[in-house]
């Protein structure tokens, strides 16, 4: 192999002390990794999470938890997330990163469950029903 060809392999050195936790949405899985130590900034699927969420709406809400604990700028955060929608995405992060935080310090649960951060969004798409259109809708009725 030539040196053009060759890859070069760049490790990412990360703490190795972390806090993980699973949080969830609908459909949406959000695994969190919270790091004490690191850069403080907010990765998700190996994107920023401002470039990963494109509204404002979104991005707050990914925050939402560290602002209520008045931690924003202090932690690395990966995310790793996948089903459903981007705002159901959007949940199960603010969810994980809850549930991460309280690993982190249990004192902070207090606040988060009043805040409502910590309880799962349990909201499904309904299922469909045979005879039926989607799950309510019904066809046209024709009287002849």
């Amino acid at each position: 192999m030539t040196a053009a060809t060759a890859k070069t392999t760049i490790k990412k050195e990360k703490p190795a002390t972390y806090f993980e936790a699973v949080g969830r949405r609908k459909t949406s899985v959000a695994r969190v990794r919270l790091f004490g130590k690191g850069e403080p900034k907010i990765t998700i699927n190996d994107k920023p999470f401002t470039e990963y969420f494109p509204t404002k709406q979104m991005q707050n809400s990914v925050e939402e938890p560290l602002i209520k604990m008045k931690l924003q700028g202090r932690f690395l955060i990966t995310v790793k997330t996948s089903g459903g929608g981007i705002s159901s995405q959007a949940g199960a992060v603010r969810h994980g990163i809850a549930r991460a935080l309280t690993k982190f310090d249990a004192d902070f649960r207090k606040r988060l469950k009043k805040g409502g951060l910590l309880t799962r969004d349990p909201r499904m798409k309904e299922r469909r029903k045979f005879g039926l259109k989607k799950a309510r809708k019904a066809p046209q009725w024709s009287k002849r």
